[in-house]
């Protein structure tokens, strides 16, 4: 069962602002790579950052999973979990999820896989990094 609606909506806002605060600091520049669990990539340098953009979906399952259907005993079990010694960990999960998500939509990005370099130019649909990285610069040369 999904996070009732407004504890979902209260989670979002206070991860929306750690993320807004924390993009002064994103990386704007390298190589990003934009995915879903399900499409891996491949042959990524290692400072490559790789964003599964379905990550908050698949933490906020992991989080609800097993609430009862009553919003009262759901919402009590919700204090429970963030009150385990483990929340820090998946706080910060969540932050990292959503920085990424707030970074693809920031650059624009319409489809997956995207590969972006500099924050300025863009291969959609190459799962090979390293492929997607040299078609960027074979256009930066100007070469077909």
């Amino acid at each position: 069962m999904p996070l009732p609606h407004l504890r979902r909506l209260a989670v979002v806002r206070t991860l929306c602002c750690f993320t807004f605060m924390s993009l002064a600091g994103a990386a704007s520049a390298g190589v990003e790579v934009f995915t879903i669990a399900g499409l891996p990539v491949t042959h990524a340098p290692d400072d490559a950052a790789i964003v599964e953009l379905d990550a908050p979906a698949r933490l906020d399952a992991q989080l609800s999973q097993g609430l009862p259907a009553d919003p009262e005993r759901a919402r009590q079990a919700m204090r429970a979990r963030v009150s385990r010694p483990d929340w820090p960990e998946m706080k910060a999960r969540y932050q990292s999820a959503y920085t990424g998500l707030t970074r693809a939509w920031m650059l624009g990005v319409t489809k997956i896989p995207a590969v972006v370099v500099d924050g300025r130019f863009v291969v959609y649909g190459e799962p090979d990094v390293a492929q997607a990285l040299s078609e960027i610069d074979r256009a930066q040369e100007g070469q077909p």
